[in-house]
Parts: C-alpha cells; sequence; structure tokens
C-alpha cells in the first residue's frame, strides 16, 4: 500500500534528525503517539504535536515513560499505528512494556535518542550504550528488531522502515539513533506519496469464532483480530495459547517462545541490512554504525591514501545482528575493527562471531563527544599490520 499524500510533506526540507523521524511517521502511517519529554529526544514529540492535530492523528503527553509505552501498545490493539520516542532513562522505564509487546506480538515502534550515561549522564551529549540494552533490556527469552540510522535522510527513511517491519512481523521495532543525529541538520528529502511502500496491519479473514489472535499454524505471523467486531479474546503479558488465553506450563511457553524467536531468525536474512565500501580487498574492514559511521570516513581515506587496503561495513541493522557477515569476513581478512561510543557492546558480538579466524580490535570511546579521527586512524594502521 502507499502512503497517503496528505501525511507526506513532499520535497526538499532542511531538517534536523528528530523532525526527520517525526515526518517519517506521518509518512508511514502513524496515528497515535504518547510520548514524555526527554532530552534529546523531545523535538520528536514536539513535531508530532504540532503535525499530528493537521492529519487526524492524536498526541498525549503521559506523565512519565512507563505511561507512555502503555498507551501505545493499547493504541495498537485498538487498531492505530503507534510511535513513542525516549533517551537514557526513559529507555529503563520502558524495558518492561516492551517485553510485554514482545509477548502480545503487538506492533510498535521505540525511537531511543541515545545519550551518555549510565544514569542520568549527559542528557544533551551523545553516546551508543544502550545497544545492549535494546538486545536484552527485558527479561525472557524473545528476538528484536534495531535500526540505526546516521542522517537526517536515514532518520526519515528508517522511522518508514521501522513501521513496515512492526506490521510485517506483528513486533515491536526499535530506531537506535543518538544525539548527535537527532540534532544534526541537514537537507531531507521526502519523496511523493504514491513512492513510499508500507506495509499495513494484517487482520484474520475468519469470522468471529473461527479466527483467533495467536493462531499461527501454517504462517510465521499470525493475523490479528479488529477489536469491536464481534472477536472474544484475551491479551495477556501471562505465557498464553493460540486464544490468548493464560497456560501455565512447560509445553505452552516451548510453543511461545520458540514463535517470538523463530519469526526473526527465521527471516533474519530478509531483515539484516548493511552497506559495505572498498571491502571486496580489503585486509582490514572498519565497522560502525550511527553517527560513528560517519566519523570513521576521514580515518578510512587517510589509511586508504596511504596504500592500506581497508573497507567500511555500515551496520544498518544492529538487531539481528550481521553474523554470516562477519564470519564470512573473519575469513579473508587480517582485521576486523569496532568503532562505536561505548566502551564495548557490538564489539563482542563482532568478536564472537569471528571465532579467533582473524584479529578484532574495538575502538571504544565513553561518549559525550564523537570519536577524534586520528584514533580510529592509529587503530586501522595497527590492525594492517
Amino acid at each position: 500500500m502507499q502512503a497517503d499524500p496528505k501525511n507526506v510533506l513532499t520535497g526538499s526540507h532542511y531538517l534536523d534528525g528528530n523532525h526527520a523521524c517525526a515526518e517519517g511517521a506521518l509518512a508511514a502511517g502513524c496515528k497515535f503517539f504518547a510520548g514524555y519529554p526527554l532530552t534529546p529526544s523531545t523535538e520528536i514529540a514536539e513535531r508530532v504535536a504540532r503535525r499530528f492535530p493537521m492529519l487526524g492523528g492524536i498526541f498525549v503527553q503521559m506523565e512519565d515513560e512507563l505511561a507512555s509505552i502503555t498507551a501505545i501498545l493499547g493504541a495498537s490493539w485498538g487498531g492505530k499505528k503507534t510511535m513513542t520516542c525516549t533517551s537514557g532513562p526513559g529507555f529503563s522505564l520502558m524495558m518492561e512494556n516492551f517485553g510485554l509487546g514482545i509477548m502480545t506480538e503487538t506492533p510498535f515502534v521505540l525511537v531511543n535518542v541515545q545519550r551518555g550515561g549510565p544514569s542520568t549522564g549527559l542528557p544533551t551529549l551523545p553516546g551508543q550504550a544502550d545497544i545492549m540494552q535494546a538486545r536484552w533490556g527485558s527479561h525472557g527469552d524473545y528476538e528484536v528488531i534495531a535500526l540505526a540510522p546516521d542522517s537526517p535522510q536515514e532518520c526519515f527513511e528508517f522511522t518508514i522502515d521501522a513501521f513496515n517491519l512492526s506490521e510485517k512481523y506483528r513486533m515491536p521495532v526499535l530506531l537506535m539513533t543518538d544525539e548527535c543525529v537527532g540534532h544534526m541538520t541537514e537537507r531531507v528529502v521526502i519523496p511523493e506519496a504514491d513512492q513510499i511502500e508500507l506495509v499495513e496491519r494484517r487482520y484474520t479473514k475468519k469470522k468471529p469464532g473461527e479466527g483467533w489472535p495467536f493462531e499461527h499454524n501454517g504462517s510465521d505471523i499470525p493475523p490479528m483480530l479488529p477489536i469491536g467486531e464481534g472477536y472474544r479474546f484475551h491479551v495477556t503479558g501471562l505465557t498464553h495459547d493460540y486464544r490468548g488465553y493464560p497456560v501455565i506450563d512447560a509445553e505452552a511457553q516451548k510453543w511461545k517462545v520458540e514463535h517470538l524467536m523463530d519469526k526473526v531468525r527465521k527471516h533474519a536474512d530478509e531483515i539484516i541490512r548493511y552497506e559495505q565500501e572498498g571491502v571486496e580487498d580489503a585486509e582490514v574492514v572498519v565497522m560502525a554504525y550511527g553517527i560513528s559511521s560517519r566519523v570513521v570516513r576521514r580515518a578510512i581515506d587517510q589509511a586508504r591514501a596511504e596504500g592500506i587496503k581497508v573497507g567500511l561495513v555500515k551496520l544498518i541493522t544492529i538487531w539481528p545482528f550481521a553474523e554470516k557477515l562477519v564470519a564470512e569476513l573473519s575469513a579473508k581478512v587480517k582485521s576486523l575493527v569496532m568503532v562505536e561510543l561505548n566502551m564495548g557492546q557490538l564489539y563482542y558480538e563482532m568478536e564472537r562471531c569471528a571465532r579467533g579466524r582473524c584479529k578484532t580490535t574495538l575502538v571504544g570511546h565513553t561518549g559525550g563527544a564523537v570519536h577524534k579521527p586520528e584514533v580510529i586512524y592509529a587503530a586501522i594502521k595497527e590492525a594492517a599490520q
């Protein structure tokens, strides 16, 4: 399905990443936003608060982050595409109900504009230290989908992608941006509505009494049931059967958890996205995501100018992680280098998937500012030896 023309602010604009994210949500058909202002994500909510009432959407400022994610869960079951945004401490508060969204297979988008932590940390300065929390922040076994934009243009595009993935796989999807990208202002080109392809919600074609909200026999993704049209079912965070009714035993747990994991794992090759530059003959490959994937370019150019064969992998999907790609690269390069604004999070995934086939290097940073190119260059030069 194509985007609704009235929701799309077409043409070229000068937008920061947060405003571009809000416009992406509108283009994707989001009609309900609940949030609580938290630096450096607040501009998303501010833009939504101005734009939604013009287009038939609903914006609600909630009393806190717990209430925000609870509200979008309910609104999603009410039939709307929904989103919230937050940062740091708010992301931590949302983790329990993020898990509820996973368990109840509720589509929505959660945007985390990362800042320096832990605790209150650096509200106005960048970080990328919520990466493992994005994967494991809620309790239990499950899979997640998380995207990492590195520009306002990608904030617009990846927000639409996040909604499409959320609807296709019937689950919450994370957009993991950061303060630099959120507050960076650049040219953003928004295409015409007929050029924006959207995935719409899939509802059961069965009649009331015949269709159930969690039946996935013969399909990885169960269709949803429309509320208020005669269907009787239950939505709970407890382990449940195909009707949604609690069943507290090991067999039901196995049925449910394996389904939650398989619907991502079986489609990982379709979900995972990345971009490669100069990797074909590279001896060293730098991996980065978000703002770090832009900072590395100067160091890579300097290394190439000195004859070092170095390539770049820009990770777009950080979860699920590009395991196959890392396995393939590690078998043919001298070294893999991970550059990220934390002290080692996605690096350990890279190291795990390399399995000792090549040298691995972390260029970490505690946050608050981006890396200095000379630090990355020095790491590349050492990795090439």
